[in-house]
């Protein structure tokens, strides 16, 4: 069923992207947090992970001196009962389709958490709120809901340990790797199930919430096909494969030109994070020289990838760009090369 369900919603979203066109988003703050929506600073809504500074929870490399990534943002508690539990209700960020819901706060770091894909947007991102205490009564997996609608409860939940008192919505937007992620996560052989199927973690890029809507409230883009078209480039690589990632199927916005019947490879830029946001099918003889699924560095941006040292995409070794863990794991994920 999840399968039909997927392959549905993949349908859809594809069929959503020629109906968007440039139809601005329509998006609400996930939490009755006003502090965002005010145009106040993040230390106004941002939950910390333990520091006591609200940066950690951002997005990115904001913990541990810079070397711990993080995926999405942390949205603080507004409200309290007396035993000092939040009562904050987490509600629907953009329209949009229920595709996972994990009840289990034990069987996810992410605690209880509901996943919505927006196939009115372009590409069709999903939103992540993770750390429920509970999830609304009634919702279930593919159905619609609407802006603000209630999925759930702010908690603290997580296979980990998160105290009361840090109590917060993590959230986040972003893109799905790959359909095949159960052949990946195989091939790792981590040693326990995939409790979570295609939407684990580990096969979910994030961007950067506040810089996304802060550009878009500041109408510097409409779009979220605007908002990856104008990431900065950290790496650009060549790979000779005849294989059409389902990446690109699901997500033809990101695409240069259209897709032909027949590619030999892919030209494909990553902004720092991994996040694969431009590609350029090769043909005929384009891809000649290459070495079959063997990666081939055009380009690196050195002093981003160094600054941000939460990610490692490359390695300079003796003079020489070459692919370093983080670029390999998604190259893996999307091209199957396992």
């Amino acid at each position: 069923m999840r399968s039909l369900l997927l392959v549905l919603g993949c349908l859809t979203c594809a069929l959503a992207a020629f109906a968007a066109g440039g139809r601005r988003v329509e998006f609400s703050w996930p939490t009755p947090n006003p502090a965002w929506a005010e145009g106040r600073p993040p230390r106004d809504f941002l939950q910390h992970a333990g520091s006591g500074d609200p940066e950690s929870g951002g997005f990115g490399g904001v913990r541990s001196g810079g070397s711990q990534f993080h995926e999405g943002i942390d949205i603080r508690c507004l409200n309290r009962d007396r035993r000092g539990e939040p009562t904050d209700p987490v509600t629907a960020a953009m329209d949009g389709v229920v595709r996972h819901i994990n009840a289990v706060a034990g069987d996810s770091n992410y605690g209880r958490y509901v996943v919505l894909e927006h196939p009115d947007e372009t590409p069709c991102v999903y939103t992540l709120y993770a750390h429920l205490a509970r999830i609304a009564p009634g919702l279930r997996e593919g159905a619609r809901v609407t802006r603000g609608q209630v999925l759930g409860l702010m908690g603290h939940s997580s296979s980990g340990k998160i105290p009361r008192d840090r109590a917060h919505l993590h959230f986040e937007i972003g893109l799905m790797a790959t359909r095949d992620f159960q052949s990946w996560y195989n091939s790792r052989k981590f040693g326990s199930p995939n409790e979570q199927g295609l939407w684990n973690g580990m096969n979910l890029i994030g961007i950067d919430p506040l810089d996304f809507l802060g550009k878009w409230r500041e109408r510097k883009l409409d779009t979220f096909a605007e908002y990856f078209a104008q990431l900065e480039p950290a790496v650009k690589l060549r790979i000779a494969t005849t294989r059409v990632p389902d990446f690109v199927l699901r997500y033809p916005a990101l695409l240069t030109q259209p897709l032909p019947a027949g590619v030999t490879g892919w030209e494909v830029t990553f902004d720092w994070t991994g996040l694969p946001f431009r590609w350029t099918p090769l043909t005929g003889t384009e891809a000649i020289g290459l070495a079959p699924n063997r990666p081939r560095i055009l380009d690196v941006n050195a002093g981003l990838v160094r600054r941000e040292r939460s990610r490692t995409l490359v390695v300079m070794r003796r003079g020489t760009w070459v692919v370093a863990h983080d670029l390999n794991t998604m190259l893996e994920q999307l091209f199957g090369l396992h």
